[in-house]
């Protein structure tokens, strides 16, 4: 057999042998796929079908309402009142409007609002949540600070009706001890949680957009970085009208946290207070940050972290968290609508980050079109 011959056949060999090209079913895998272990299974342990997800996600739901205590909120959303205190058109691009609204008898919220100048029917629409700022809803805008987290800037331009709510203890609700300090909130409603408040009150915040003619009301989302981005988990998993959230760089969970018991430190920002003593005493909650997120599942779903953010070592366990929270949305039969990006940029919103959060958006609030791509016809 010539040299040339003998090539054909042995590549003829090995690809019929699946060598170089796809194996065949009956071609045994010559390399097991271990299985990854972790902490985070209990979430689907004993989950089988899609039935049995919904059992364990309303067992889940209660838990989550009573984490944050939502039966201590106001008995009845109060009218919102929407006042205007201030009107800019920006860039001839869109108008922003400083905003209050009632979200308690005696407590009125501010906003942000953008609405963009041009809009070719109702517009999809974005909550956006600042970070641990005492002027927030001003960042948000773009006005003061870093412009990587001037959200609603962006997001107006790229064609969304956007509110930046302040934080209940910062902008025009600063307490006299202080930005975000949570002790008078705690005098005044002592079975809550600063959690449920603000849960609560970004809600309302869905309601006003969705009194806005501008509005589509099926196509709202939530977004957030820090203090911002857990509380758009705690929202998407609270309020089923969030149709699409980003969590960028959001707070550890409860487990594998050495520093858990900040969720209920004893002073100046207490996020959910009455954990404190069991905390204290090495147990945790009955649900954590995995199984919140859960929530949200089947409604899409983008998390962004930094590996190098915060407590060391501690973020790496947001990846072996986040591969159990596929499972929810693979039993849920929706996979595409769950995402996570870990990155090694500490405590930030880079050009990357931001990009892929607004595409997120644009992916699942705005209609194929805006984002399919086409062929070059010449």
């Amino acid at each position: 057999m010539c040299r040339k011959s003998l090539v054909l056949a042995l590549f003829v060999l090995f690809v019929g042998s699946g060598v170089f090209g796809a194996q065949s079913d009956e071609t045994p895998d010559l390399f097991q796929v271990p299985v990854v272990k972790s902490s985070w299974d209990d979430l689907t342990e004993g989950i089988k079908t899609q039935e049995d997800w919904s059992k364990r996600r309303e067992i889940l739901r209660k838990r989550y309402l009573e984490l944050i205590r939502d039966e201590h909120k106001p008995k009845k959303r109060p009218p919102l009142e929407l006042e205007v205190h201030e009107t800019a058109v920006v860039d001839e691009t869109y108008t922003r409007k400083l905003i209050s609204y009632n979200v308690e008898a005696d407590d009125r919220a501010f906003a942000y609002l953008g609405v963009p100048l041009e809009l070719d029917g109702k517009a999809p629409a974005i909550v956006a949540l600042h970070g641990t700022y005492p002027k927030g809803k001003e960042r948000a805008a773009g006005l003061v600070d870093n412009p990587d987290k001037a959200y609603l800037d962006h997001l107006c331009r790229r064609g969304y009706v956007v509110i930046a709510p302040e934080h209940f203890v910062s902008g025009h609700r600063i307490p006299p001890e202080g930005p975000y300090e949570t002790g008078r909130f705690y005098e005044k409603h002592p079975q809550w949680t600063a959690v449920g408040k603000f849960t609560y009150e970004h809600s309302i915040a869905i309601d006003v957009l969705q009194t806005l003619e501008e509005v589509d009301p099926d196509h709202i989302g939530a977004l957030g970085h820090s203090l911002g981005g857990h509380g758009t988990i705690f929202l998407a998993a609270y309020d089923e009208r969030i149709k699409a959230a980003a969590c960028n760089c959001g707070a550890s969970f409860f487990r594998h946290n050495p520093r858990v018991e900040a969720w209920a430190r004893d002073h100046w920002y207490i996020y959910i207070k009455h954990i404190r003593p069991g905390l204290l005493e090495h147990k945790l909650p009955p649900i954590d940050f995995h199984e919140i997120i859960s929530l949200i599942a089947p409604r899409a779903f983008l998390d962004l972290s930094g590996l190098n953010d915060g407590i060391p070592g501690t973020q790496r366990q947001r990846i072996p968290m986040l591969m159990r929270i596929m499972d929810v949305y693979e039993l849920e039969k929706a996979p595409q609508n769950f995402a996570f990006y870990v990155h090694g940029r500490g405590h930030s919103v880079a050009h990357e980050s931001r990009q892929l959060i607004y595409g997120w958006m644009d992916t699942h609030l705005k209609p194929p079109e805006a984002t399919e791509t086409h062929l070059v016809t010449e």
